[in-house]
């Protein structure tokens, strides 16, 4: 487990004017777009099968077991003994921070002694192992049924125990340190490192009383309760409510996708064989998880990666090249890839459309370029370059992209060829790349390539484009609200792919509420993902009652965590609930004094029934809960200007909103609000050269071009004024 979101709250989490489902979670996938996806097998009519103990499962399917035993998925979570701890207990030690860090044993338990939630030295008992290659972490158990996971982990290469966040200064206050929410078991791993999870928070006790069926990733974690499976006279694959080997990929591929993606929950109750919208809400390809191409940044797994690929678009899934007991690949190096491509026949399964393959010895240096056995010559090195997270844990991007250096050139994009020439300049790649395939090298536009509205909407509705990249593609098109965006968006909202219906939904919010009425038909659409995203975005005023409550329900799986009470507090607002909107900000609050949106969100509430004074008291508060100043604190900032403006103490939020803009300057909207309170307020220069300075980060910001237009207006200069319109036209080719 990595918590990589390091205090970037800030104004990302703002959800002042209108609630936001995933105000921090994230979201998700793709299916032929044309075609809705059945994914489940229709079993004859017996009990809704449970799950069991799995002990009698090798009995029957030996080779299975013997080929899972040992894996990652067995060995994901086991108890704490001499057999499972790869760490060095022998009285070592570890310093970080002035902490002083020592694992040792004692009465044949393992034990860490090092700084607690209160700073001081305090020996925790190890409770289980979590992970064994290539590193291994440790958790541990604290008050009110907590787990906890260690920061310092164990290499198991090198054989030496190492932090997780090496360039980070962190104490027992700090968001990162091993007590802090941040590196919670229950909430952050527990779903996916062991089977049949149920987390069980109690928000009114703020405790947990989790428990699993199997400590580990065991057989019913994928094939799902095996009840009807054991009780069954014959047992068959029909005994389980899907079939992996189906001609359709998409049962497989979701269940992977379950962990092996960045996601959230939206519902406990998981159903083996239903789509994964159902109950989760993966991630789409936003700039702080992936690169403007698509390309993985974050640890975001393998399945957002995997939905833009032409593999998956062909009906490959994830055991044409993972043995899936095992968990290895089903050959080594490029005999893997070399099974479909090649000069001869591809040993594709018959669901793998191969018609556009190419019939070629990719495996060669005619190929690659590069000398065979070294770098560059795995198929790999160039088309699945890794990314490494947790300091040691290299991962592979799985979108099987060609390397595209001339792109890196353009975008400043990674790319395959400079990862390995790390001193030589993306225009060097590019011109090997140029000189190697010649002027018929694939040279397509990429999705980092759709800037303007048109392109976007382009790329929006055709339905032959990924479904994670038509959605992603919807979500940038809110920097452009317009009528012909607005129509793309009504189209959308038709889509079959419940990824597209449901961005869709969420971009409806940055229109005003007239026009959101096109979002009511996904208030009962059969895909939870998209009706809980349509209840954000519909006329609240028409919304029934069942939909409010599907959607708090969905809030509530996440109790534990203060956007869900956020989230919660935003639509009880906007249905005039104002009390339970408060007491549901105030939960948020209770959660995490320093989680600033909840005072951001609770403070706007206030100054919306009249009560300014009091919303400047909570966002004061709020600063003072806060440890340090940062990009934590602009949203904080900014709000304090705000209500600061109202109160006409136009020299204090100015101050204000300054700061917020220092602290997060990469933030136009911040930029933007502080150039026109400079310009409103009499500083007219400063407040314009703001706003160029802004443009300058931001050059097709259409609120920045609009608010300069109109002050080159004012001041009779129509030149400057013309050429701001027509950059802001520009923006709309």
């Amino acid at each position: 487990m990595n918590w990589r979101g390091r205090r970037a709250w800030g104004a990302s989490l703002i959800l002042i004017f209108v609630a936001v489902l995933a105000a921090m979670f994230y979201r998700h996938s793709r299916s032929p777009d044309d075609v809705p996806v059945p994914v489940a097998v229709t079993p004859a009519a017996r009990p809704a099968a449970t799950f069991v103990d799995e002990t009698s499962c090798a009995g029957c399917h030996a080779e299975q077991a013997k080929a899972w035993h040992g894996s990652h998925h067995d060995l994901a979570m086991e108890e704490a003994t001499d057999a499972t701890v790869l760490g060095n207990f022998n009285d070592a030690s570890f310093t970080k921070d002035g902490v002083r860090t020592r694992f040792f044993k004692r009465d044949g338990k393992y034990w860490i002694n090092t700084d607690g939630a209160d700073g001081k030295a305090t020996d925790f008992e190890v409770k289980y192992t979590f992970g064994v290659e290539p590193l291994q972490q440790y958790l541990i158990a604290l008050d009110r049924g907590r787990l906890q996971s260690f920061t310092i982990a164990w290499d198991v290469g090198k054989k030496r125990w190492f932090h997780l966040y090496p360039d980070e200064r962190i104490d027992h206050l700090d968001p990162l340190h091993w007590t802090q929410p941040s590196q919670n078991w229950n909430f952050m791993c527990a779903e996916c490192h062991s089977t049949d999870v149920k987390k069980n928070f109690d928000v009114e006790t703020g405790s947990y009383n989790t428990s699993w069926k199997q400590i580990d990733v065991g057989c019913q974690a994928c094939h799902g309760p095996a009840s009807n499976h054991v009780a069954s006279q014959t047992p068959a694959k029909q005994d389980f409510s899907l079939d992996f080997a189906a001609a359709d990929a998409t049962a497989q591929i979701e269940t992977c996708a379950r962990c092996h993606s960045r996601r959230s929950v939206i519902s406990s109750d998981y159903r083996h064989g239903e789509r994964l919208m159902q109950t989760h809400l993966p991630s789409l390809l936003t700039g702080d998880l992936y690169f403007p191409d698509g390309q993985i940044r974050d640890e975001v797994y393998e399945y957002g990666s995997f939905l833009q690929s032409k593999m998956h678009a062909k009906g490959v899934r994830c055991s044409d090249c993972h043995e899936p007991h095992s968990l290895k690949l089903r050959r080594e190096g490029n005999e893997l890839c070399a099974g479909c491509h090649n000069a001869g026949a591809p040993a594709a399964r018959p669901s793998i459309d191969v018609s556009t393959l190419q019939h070629k010895n990719y495996d060669s240096s005619a190929h690659h370029f590069h000398e065979p056995g070294k770098p560059g010559s795995q198929c790999v090195d160039c088309h699945a370059p890794s990314r490494v997270y947790m300091q040691i844990d290299p991962r592979r991007d799985h979108s099987f992209r060609i390397p595209r250096p001339d792109v890196s050139v353009r975008l400043g994009t990674p790319n395959a060829c400079n990862s390995c020439h790390e001193k030589r300049s993306a225009k060097w790649a590019a011109d090997q790349v140029a000189k190697w395939y010649g002027p018929n090298r694939r040279q397509e536009e990429t999705f980092a390539d759709a800037s303007t509205d048109s392109q976007l909407m382009r790329l929006a509705a055709d339905a032959n484009t990924p479904a994670i990249l038509r959605a992603t593609t919807i979500d940038r098109l809110t920097a452009y609200p317009s009528e012909p965006a607005l129509d793309t968006l009504q189209s959308a909202v038709r889509a079959a792919d419940p990824l597209v219906r449901m961005a869709a939904a969420d971009a409806f919010t940055f229109y005003p509420p007239a026009q959101r009425s096109a979002v009511l038909p996904l208030v009962n659409d059969p895909v939870r993902a998209v009706r809980l995203a349509a209840v954000t975005s519909a006329p609240p005023e028409r919304l029934n009652a069942n939909a409010i409550a599907e959607y708090e329900r969905a809030q509530m799986e996440n109790a534990d965590q203060p956007g869900a009470h956020i989230n919660i507090g935003n639509l009880r607002a906007s249905l005039g609930r104002v009390a339970e909107a408060e007491t549901a900000y105030q939960t948020a609050i209770r959660l995490d004094r320093t989680f600033g949106p909840a005072y951001v969100n609770l403070a706007d509430l206030k100054s919306r029934t009249g009560e300014n004074a009091m919303a400047i008291a909570i966002l004061q508060a709020g600063l003072d809960a806060q440890r340090t100043e940062g990009p934590q604190t602009a949203a904080l900032h900014h709000s304090m200007g705000l209500a600061m403006i109202r109160e006409r103490r136009y020299d204090d939020a100015i101050a204000q909103l300054k700061t917020a803009a220092k602290q997060s300057p990469t933030d136009v909207r911040y930029a933007y609000v502080l150039g026109v309170a400079l310009y409103d307020t009499g500083k007219k220069e400063e407040g314009i050269s703001t706003l160029e300075r802004a443009l300058r980060s931001h050059p097709t910001d259409r609120d920045l071009l609009a608010a300069l237009a109109a002050y080159a207006r004012d001041s009779g200069d129509t030149a400057a004024a013309a050429e701001y319109m027509k950059r802001m036209s520009g923006t709309a080719n």
